[in-house]
């Protein structure tokens, strides 16, 4: 199997949303853009995946090197393979990588965020990071843009935690603020529980459209952000937030039932919304 029928296989198999954002793409850039997210997926599943988080630290810290040596032009894991010969094109830098491997390292330490401003500065390691490499590779050519992209990672990112309040749950996690725990009076033991009588309180309810609100003030933020120049050259990041908020509105309109199920759309509809959003360009 070559480098990049490996990283194609690991794009298509994840079933994520922002696949269907790649199959608009022109090849060089659907070909890079392809390979960094296998990347992201193969850091992410160290964390996901492994049970003893002894040995996903020593997994992370092997993809910390792995990255150092690729970029001294000695890649040796398929994904970086395919990734380096296209980075310096794309503008994707060593930090940007190990970054996101950062924000997987922080999952391993982190079980609890104290506040909103410590949620954000992870959201910018494992999304805005993201969606400033993707909004290179898409071609942008305005500094604003970059903004535009770390709000829209921010934004989607609120989107995946509250849609994974359950399955974090299960793992020991919870990313929802404990100042705004507090505020609404929920009780962790109640998420890790997730069972009744408190599992939908009023309180949780009250909470997560709090947190809803918040997701869409940062889609609305990013949209006032994004340079008209940038706009056409943009549209694959538009699709993925389009397919995110239409996410989150199914998940308003189930009243968050996010405790004992994930919510998600099926592969036609998500290819429904980004062939609309291709063809309106918003």
């Amino acid at each position: 199997m070559t480098p990049q029928q490996y990283v194609q296989d690991k794009a298509a198999g994840s079933g994520s949303s922002f696949y269907y954002a790649f199959l608009f793409l022109p090849p060089p850039r659907r070909a890079a853009i392809t390979a960094f997210y296998a990347f992201c997926r193969e850091v992410d599943d160290v964390v996901d995946e492994t049970t003893d988080s002894s040995v996903a630290a020593n997994k992370l810290q092997w993809w910390r090197k792995e990255v150092a040596q690729a970029y001294n032009g000695q890649p040796s894991h398929p994904v970086l393979r395919a990734l380096m010969p296209l980075a310096p094109e794309f503008g994707i830098e060593q930090t940007h990588l190990q970054a996101v491997i950062e924000g997987c390292q922080t999952d391993l330490e982190q079980t609890r965020f104290l506040d909103y401003p410590a949620l954000q500065r992870y959201c910018h390691l494992v999304a805005g990071i993201v969606g400033e490499v993707a909004a290179n590779i898409f071609g942008r050519t305005h500094e604003a843009t970059v903004q535009y992209a770390h709000q829209l990672g921010l934004a989607m990112q609120l989107t995946n935690i509250i849609r994974d309040v359950g399955d974090d749950a299960r793992r020991g996690r919870i990313y929802l603020p404990v100042a705004e725990l507090q505020r609404f009076d929920v009780k962790a033991h109640e998420l890790l529980q997730r069972a009744a009588p408190w599992g939908y309180s009023d309180r949780f309810q009250a909470l997560m459209r709090f947190q809803a609100e918040r997701a869409h003030a940062c889609y609305d933020g990013a949209m006032r952000l994004l340079p008209e120049c940038d706009r056409t050259a943009q549209k694959p990041g538009l699709m993925m937030a389009n397919i995110y908020r239409t996410l989150l509105r199914e998940i308003e309109a189930q009243q968050f039932q996010v405790l004992h199920q994930r919510t998600s759309l099926t592969p036609l509809r998500k290819l429904w919304i980004a062939t609309r959003t291709h063809v309106r360009g918003r």
